[in-house]
């Protein structure tokens, strides 16, 4: 940094130049402090004495002097500061000062001076302790610099006179000091004040410069079993590796904070993509639920992750910390080991959820549930060999509720225990009226899995109803891994004694590990349906992965069963992959007791396959209103099913094939669209860009229309509230509306 030597004297030249300007300076720095005046004389043992002492105290690094010429160049450098800097002062005699004394705000740090000192050494301001960096190559050193302005009696500058002192101890203890402040001791992340501070700084900023944030909430699953079971310490380690898997995650895109306990928050500024986020989720979730070695035990944690966007879902902090909030609460809600976006529909949702707790009570107490049961067929010859349970709600006054939406409520509550016992009794009750040959699977939560009275409740089960207990399938998920795996073990082979079989469900969604699977006294492996998906299309991997988990089942001795086979090509795909058995629509839905009992008797253990030719990308059945936007009209239409790739509509008559519309998913998500399909008042549309995953069962849009291009046509800047918003329109002249808009619903009575 220093490069400056003067105007290319000699060393010995700067040597006796720097003897001279010492002593011009010091009588300048001490003139007034002796009752001297410049240039006036003084006794020769009294200048020898004088200089003798000041010396001394240079030598004593207590302080040390400093002075520039009227060009600001230095002229003196006390040498025992130059040693500290490893240069000798006549090397820096002629070096511009404002190259030597570094202000702070050059010095990258957070705390500024009022003003810099650039502009006060060109303004020839009186300097009093003034921080300062110097620069000493690799090593960081601070002094405090002070020093008056020097002129002649005409008014002339001469140059400055000052001291400086080595403040670089201080500056580190205050540093470290403000470190603790803002950062957690135990991870070295931000702390929940600084984040709360960046947060506010940073959406301050971003509103004035009409820019996005995104804000993501975590919390770990099973964390507090951890330390239940390998104590606080263990605890404290696994959060010490969970930070630094999230900084390799996160890797300077963002800032990361723990807010205490297994709380965790992202900021990642500039990110309104909700498909890049989604995948920044799932990378975090996936890394997370990787084991850890903690102190030579082994421990499997999850995660869940609540995703909110400003200004979408938030301007201010609490707003924004608010919807991720909501968010987050909704992912666990969700199963655990899953992300979330906000919606304006969640906060109707967390209402919704305390309602269907206190039904869910009555529900199980009055025998308002029951079980459908799912037919589980051999691959080869298509004979039925088991059923899964699947439990259902028929609400007295809501109808049908899906176990998406209660059994979350239920797990959350505890009534999961009280739900899975129930299932047990009425599943074994069940399967005695069917063929011997055929067993019942039923799924057992993690939290029930968790329970000590577990094997007392499937053997009342068993005991009560008469079932063999080998006709009796108990489906975990990964999940009943994470925290204590020795626990999990020792239930397994609890249960195994008992004579039951157990399965492996929605095996590769969650946390995946070899060494569990080859450990642990399983009879079969699911694959979950999101891997047969899509498995025929040519751009995913799905085949691959199916193939690797029927080799894995093989080689273990497992059964295999592919879920959610819907249409023939993946019929013929899994057949052809090797999955032992099947199950999903292509041979039955789930039925109640008495139909499938009825179906068996008519039909025998054998089920043919029905089904589309080929498969399509899953679409939501629904019925309600949405906008469609053409030109600069708006329609009002019902939107009846939705995909990634397109959706069907009612509502316009006669709508001509490749005719572009903007379809308004309501949330600012607008979707630009092509008629694919025209028959009377129904349109098929296919999507210009795909919709993603919400996280949820549902989809969502990339991008939605930003608040900021709202408020520049009229609206106030507010998140997006639920509704529709059309895009801004000019002040130009309307067109004609091209198509006749009808009401699908009359049209269906009328037919």
């Amino acid at each position: 940094m220093i490069k400056g030597r003067g105007d290319g004297a000699s060393k010995a030249s700067r040597v006796r130049t720097s003897e001279s300007s010492k002593n011009v300076a010091l009588s300048g720095i001490f003139a007034r402090r002796s009752g001297d005046v410049a240039g006036g004389a003084r006794a020769p043992d009294s200048n020898a004495q004088r200089l003798a002492l000041l010396d001394q105290f240079e030598e004593s690094e207590i302080g040390w002097f400093w002075a520039t010429d009227a060009e600001g160049k230095l002229s003196y450098l006390s040498a025992s500061a130059a040693r500290k800097l490893g240069k000798e002062s006549a090397d820096l005699l002629g070096t511009p000062v404002a190259m030597l004394f570094l202000a702070e705000e050059d010095a990258k740090d957070e705390d500024r001076t009022a003003r810099p000192l650039a502009f006060q050494l060109r303004a020839r301001n009186s300097l009093t302790e003034v921080p300062v960096r110097v620069d000493a190559g690799d090593a960081e050193h601070w002094w405090s610099i002070s020093a008056k302005p020097q002129v002649t009696e005409e008014g002339d500058f001469l140059g400055y006179r000052g001291s400086a002192k080595d403040i670089t101890s201080v500056r580190e203890s205050q540093r470290d000091a403000s470190r603790l402040a803002q950062y957690d001791s135990l991870t070295g992340l931000a702390n929940r004040h600084r984040m709360s501070k960046r947060l506010s700084t940073t959406l301050t900023a971003y509103k004035a410069a009409k820019r996005s944030c995104a804000l993501l909430m975590l919390d770990l699953d099973r964390f507090k079993q951890v330390n239940d079971t390998l104590g606080h310490p263990a605890g404290d380690e696994l959060l010490k590796q969970v930070a630094q898997r999230l900084e390799r995650i996160i890797a300077g895109r963002g800032e990361i904070g723990r807010l205490g306990g297994d709380e965790f928050q992202v900021m990642l500024p500039d990110i309104d993509d909700r498909g890049r986020l989604g995948e920044i989720a799932n990378s975090v979730i996936q890394m997370i639920s990787q084991p850890y070695s903690l102190n030579g035990s082994r421990a499997i944690i999850g995660t869940s992750v609540g995703i909110a966007i400003a200004p979408y879902d938030g301007l201010d902090p609490d707003e924004l910390v608010s919807s991720a909030d909501l968010a987050l609460y909704a992912a666990k809600g969700g199963g655990r080991g899953q992300y979330r976006f906000f919606s304006s529909e969640l906060k109707d949702g967390a209402r919704l959820r305390r309602q269907i707790e206190e039904d869910l009570r009555d529900a199980i107490q009055t025998d308002q549930l029951e079980l459908h049961y799912q037919p589980i067929v051999r691959t080869a010859d298509h004979l039925v060999t088991g059923v899964e349970a699947l439990v259902r709600w028929n609400h007295p006054e809501r109808g049908w509720i899906s176990p998406a939406e209660f059994v979350p409520v239920a797990e959350e509550t505890n009534l999961i225990t009280k739900l899975g016992e129930w299932v047990l009794r009425r599943a074994c009750g069940d399967a005695t009226a069917w063929p011997e040959t055929m067993r019942v699977a039923v799924n057992v939560s993690a939290i029930q899995f968790a329970a000590d009275d577990l094997p007392r409740v499937v053997r009342t089960a068993l005991d009560r109803s008469g079932l063999d207990p080998a006709r009796l399938e108990l489906e975990i998920t990964e999940s009943v891994f994470l925290g204590d795996p020795q626990g999990t073990q020792a239930m397994l082979k609890t249960l195994k004694k008992m004579g039951v079989r157990l399965a492996l469900d929605d095996f590769g969604t969650g946390y995946s590990s070899l060494g569990y699977l080859s450990s642990a006294p399983l009879d079969k492996i699911k694959i979950d349906r999101s891997f047969v998906a899509g498995a025929t299309q040519d751009d995913t991997n799905n085949a691959a992965i199916i193939t690797a988990i029927v080799s894995l089942a093989e080689a273990l001795k497992m059964e295999t069963v592919a879920e959610g086979v819907e249409a023939m090509d993946e019929l013929d795909l899994i057949t052809r992959l090797g999955a032992s058995h099947i199950q999903g629509y292509i041979f039955s839905k789930a039925l109640p007791q008495e139909e499938f009992l009825t179906r068996l008797t008519e039909g025998g253990l054998k089920f043919d396959p029905t089904g589309p030719a080929r498969h399509r990308a899953d679409r939501k059945t629904m019925y309600r209103r949405v906008g469609l936007i053409h030109e600069d009209h708006r329609y009002e239409v019902v939107l009846r099913n939705l995909s990634r790739t397109g959706a069907s509509i009612e509502g316009l008559l006669d709508v001509p094939l490749e005719t572009e519309f903007v379809l308004d998913l309501g949330g600012g998500q607008l979707v630009v669209c092509r008629v694919k399909r025209s028959e009377g008042y129904t349109q098929g549309l296919g999507f210009e860009v795909p919709l993603i995953s919400d996280g949820a069962d549902g989809l969502c849009t990339r991008h939605r229309i930003s608040p900021y291009a709202l408020a520049a046509a009229g609206m106030p800047l507010a998140a997006l509230p639920p509704g529709h918003y059309a895009p801004p329109q000019g002040d130009g002249p309307r067109s004609r509306p091209q198509f006749l808009q009808v009401d699908p619903t009359s049209m269906s009575r009328a037919a």
